[in-house]
């Protein structure tokens, strides 16, 4: 591979959503997240492999990050309107790596829901502009696979878990950074986290509406989310193995 194409911008591939390549990119993420889950009890029961999935994916975000401003840097690319990191994903990724760093639970609360949720949606819908085999196109998937891997260890590993609360907490944590997003937006003419405007790429917030319309969707979109995640991940489960407790204490008692 020619590395100065790899970086550069003139003539870069253009990202084209449920290509081939994004396809893949998304089934390793999931293969990834597999594995994680299927050795959740080997690796909860090594120190070692502990801490080296903790440090490794705390890394992992952090070189994604260093390398994507130096990117901006070397290539002409930074533009304070453009590249700051106040978009969901790029403050998401900043606090994992707090969060792989402290174990903070509050940010875990919030993580589990905002981080893992608007990683997804960016991971479906990437709002992308180069395509593979692009150093952009690389970075994308795997700093936002590392997001969402992040709280994912957290839950599946270190045994946290988020309440019924914590989608509120999530849901404040969302507003008041777009709140301080959109005063930054007005103030230097910027789009951060598309509140002025909607991505210039194909997205699922094409389907509601004009501005301000597709940011009150937002809002139901990120609950309705935030509910489905924790009845998958929490409430189900919960459900099930206190109806199968209770079939094996009936069965215990008219054996």
């Amino acid at each position: 591979m020619d590395m100065s194409s790899f970086f550069r911008v003139k003539d870069a591939p253009d990202f084209v959503m449920y290509s081939t390549s994004h396809l893949v990119g998304m089934g390793l993420l999931l293969l990834l997240i597999a594995v994680l889950f299927a050795g959740r009890r080997y690796i909860g029961s090594s120190v070692l492999a502990m801490k080296v999935i903790r440090y490794g994916l705390l890394g992992l975000l952090l070189l994604s990050e260093i390398a994507l401003n130096s990117w901006y840097v070397f290539e002409g690319q930074w533009d304070i309107t453009d590249t700051l990191p106040l978009e969901l994903c790029s403050v998401s990724l900043l606090l994992s790596i707090v969060m792989l760093l402290t174990r903070n639970r509050l940010l875990y609360q919030i993580l589990f829901f905002a981080g893992i949720g608007g990683a997804l949606q960016a991971w479906l819908t990437p709002s992308l502009d180069f395509g593979y085999p692009h150093f952009r196109f690389f970075h994308f998937f795997i700093a936002h696979g590392a997001i969402i891997l992040a709280s994912l260890y957290m839950t599946w590993i270190e045994h946290y878990r988020p309440t019924w609360k914590s989608i509120a907490w999530a849901m404040l944590f969302l507003n008041v950074l777009a709140l301080a997003v959109g005063a930054l937006n007005y103030a230097i003419g910027a789009n951060y986290m598309f509140l002025r405007n909607k991505p210039s790429t194909p997205s699922i917030l094409d389907m509601f509406g004009p501005h301000p319309y597709y940011l009150l969707a937002e809002e139901l979109i990120a609950l309705t989310m935030f509910i489905v995640m924790y009845a998958l991940f929490f409430w189900i489960p919960d459900l099930r193995r206190r109806v199968t407790r209770q079939s094996e204490k009936e069965r215990e008692l008219t054996g």
